[in-house]
């Protein structure tokens, strides 16, 4: 067990189908602590199966959610996960090694991402770096509805081994969170004032593709690797019509 004790927190609705293998990855934490945001399925005795704490908090947006559910911790060393990832074994034990004597307050980890049943390794899929593990006396998580990240006020280590991260149980349900993520990106661009022309709808798209597909390498990730970029490119799109759609209504 690492010297420093650690919190795992996740936020989860209508998790069932996905937390039990998120929990068994996670055994090893000192605590582990569910923001709920009010699920109907089994996510709660699910939690509790694995001794969880159970905390009912309806929906902040999901960057306040997250800085709620590390305020609940009894530790100050966190590991934020969603319900969709799993610790891999080589994350596992660099954690372990990492908490005997930290060197950094905070540490990215790269993420995984599987997809149409594989797990990417380039593109925008892979390495993915995310900053998950920090004593949260120094870091937090940002304010945005969508896209948050953690804000952290000093260098932050690396840790080896991968988050896997289960991306969508179905292309459609891939396809629907996106739909979603975008709404809320361009709403938050339009209350912030940002504006979107006729450049952005075309290029956004294309420079991502290129920067993608080529120089990161999507392209050895097969079909999977090719579906997942231009989703991610008709995402850019999407997200500034629906900008231009706003600025219209106003």
């Amino acid at each position: 067990m690492p010297a420093q004790p650690f919190s795992v927190v996740i936020i989860t609705l209508n998790a069932a189908q996905q937390l039990e293998a998120c929990l068994q990855s996670v055994s090893f934490a000192d605590e582990i602590v569910i923001a709920d945001s009010g699920s109907s399925d089994a996510t709660a005795e699910i939690a509790l199966k694995y001794g969880a704490r159970v905390i009912v908090q309806p929906w902040l947006g999901f960057g306040p959610q997250k800085q709620f559910a590390v305020r609940q911790a009894r530790n100050d060393w966190v590991l934020c996960l969603d319900a969709d990832e799993r610790v891999s074994d080589g994350l596992r034990a660099s954690i372990v090694e990492t908490l005997q004597q930290p060197a950094f307050t905070a540490y990215r980890m790269a993420r995984s991402n599987r997809f149409m049943g594989r797990y990417l390794r380039h593109g925008e899929g892979y390495p993915d770096w995310s900053l998950r593990l920090f004593e949260r006396h120094h870091a937090r998580w940002s304010d945005d509805a969508v896209h948050e990240k953690v804000l952290h006020d000093g260098p932050c280590g690396t840790l080896r081994g991968d988050l896997l991260h289960e991306s969508a149980q179905s292309l459609a349900a891939y396809l629907d969170k996106q739909n979603r993520y975008t709404t809320l990106q361009a709403q938050t661009m339009h209350r912030a004032g940002r504006r979107a022309g006729l450049g952005q709808l075309l290029l956004s798209p294309l420079t991502r593709f290129v920067r993608f597909y080529f120089f990161r390498l999507g392209c050895l990730d097969g079909v999977p690797g090719l579906v997942h970029i231009l989703i991610g490119c008709n995402n850019s799109f999407t997200k500034y019509a629906k900008l231009m759609a706003l600025q219209r209504e106003k």
